[in-house]
């Protein structure tokens, strides 16, 4: 039994490491340590890696699972590496009792079924325990421990979403975004209510430069979603914000854009270049205060399936990668920091949702959105 640091283990001439629970590891600095000649000496060492799945796709366990998984596919070949992966795939029915078995061989036997049964059912009450049963139980690999919108929860909104229906009607509230530095996806979202429901339209930006390496990098399809015409593609290795300007000029010219809140720590030239255009330009917070009354309208409108975004998957793909962060006072808002992956799209649309409900409802209506849009970026 060893100790976690990695800097007092230089030296060491094992025969053999039991590495157990992989995905606990902060970084790969043990790892490395222990594996990388450490066993140079011996003539047959051996490493054993035991763990359960985690939720770092970054992590130097996620890369030895994708290593696993490859050998067991036959896309790699490496004799020295023995891979054992028991676990649910990621379309598996996850409350289905055969999956069950598939992730834990000896069900029934070590671990009783009706334990897992109980589990099971805590989890399909309780949205929140999906995540965590799915990764301990089943071995899958997730976001994050707690998800906060269910993904099933999610789809059941995607009723589609006719931009057209939005020509000639007031849009209130676009946005510029700027979160994650603009080498990444930059979004924007547009929604307005009707009959009791929030529609939603995003647009999505990525530079061309680098996009193959981020594809292998990341595992995520930027390319087949620019094919499909979900990310726009623009020249170069950033997000010029004149390319976003340029799209919020050509919408201001088909609809009626009342006000462009933007985010107080950055944008600021590209707010200044609206307000020369004509646009009004107001700076949004992203504290506690101001995102978690839209953050939770948000949850509140997707768990009654009157948040319609078309099935857009690059939305879809941020709404999964999400980690909500909550205060004391019970509070919450996205946690960019904390979120496997980028969140664009979520953190526009909470945003879109809190300009209607700070500003008060539409003439002849009980409700903000039931007359108005928002275009948020």
């Amino acid at each position: 039994m060893l100790s976690a640091e990695a800097y007092s283990k230089h030296g060491f001439n094992v025969s053999g490491v039991i590495f157990d629970e992989l995905h606990t590891q902060p970084n790969r600095a043990l790892f490395d340590v222990m594996t990388k000649g450490s066993g140079d000496a011996r003539t047959q060492p051996l490493y054993f890696l035991i763990t359960t799945a985690g939720t770092d796709t970054h992590s130097v366990c996620f890369e030895q699972h994708q290593k696993a998984k490859d050998l067991l596919a036959g896309k790699e070949v490496d004799p020295t590496f023995y891979p054992v992966v028991y676990g649910a795939d990621p379309e598996d029915d996850w409350l289905d009792e055969n999956v069950w078995r598939k992730a834990n061989p000896s069900l029934g036997v070590t671990v009783p079924i009706d334990k897992v049964r109980a589990t099971a059912h805590s989890a399909r009450i309780n949205p929140a325990e999906e995540n965590s049963f799915r990764q301990l139980r089943l071995n899958q690999w997730v976001k994050q421990s707690i998800r906060w919108t269910p993904m099933h929860i999610w789809n059941q909104n995607n009723q589609p979403v006719d931009l057209a229906d939005l020509e000639g009607r007031v849009l209130r509230r676009p946005r510029p975004g700027e979160h994650h530095g603009h080498h990444g996806v930059r979004a924007c979202v547009s929604t307005r209510r009707e009959h009791g429901c929030v529609q939603g339209v995003p647009w999505f930006w990525i530079p061309e430069e680098g996009m193959t390496a981020r594809v292998n990098r990341d595992r995520v399809p930027y390319d087949l979603w620019a094919k499909k015409g979900l990310i726009q593609v623009t020249d170069g290795n950033v997000v010029h914000y004149g390319a976003i300007e340029a799209a919020i000029e050509e919408l201001g010219e088909r609809f009626n854009i009342r006000q462009i809140a933007f985010d107080r720590w950055g944008a600021t030239q590209m707010s200044q270049n609206l307000e020369d255009a004509g646009f009004t330009v107001v700076p949004f917070g992203q504290g506690f205060k101001d995102m978690s009354p839209p953050s939770k309208e948000f949850m509140k409108l997707a768990l009654e399936g009157r948040l319609h975004h078309g099935g857009n998957e690059v939305l879809a793909w941020m709404v999964d990668n999400i980690h909500i962060r909550t205060d004391p006072a019970g509070n919450i808002k996205p946690d960019i920091a904390k979120s496997t992956e980028k969140i664009d799209g979520v953190v526009a649309t909470i945003m879109a949702l809190d300009r209607a409900i700070r500003n008060g409802s539409a003439p002849g209506s009980g409700r903000v959105y039931d007359e108005r849009g928002l275009l948020v970026f």
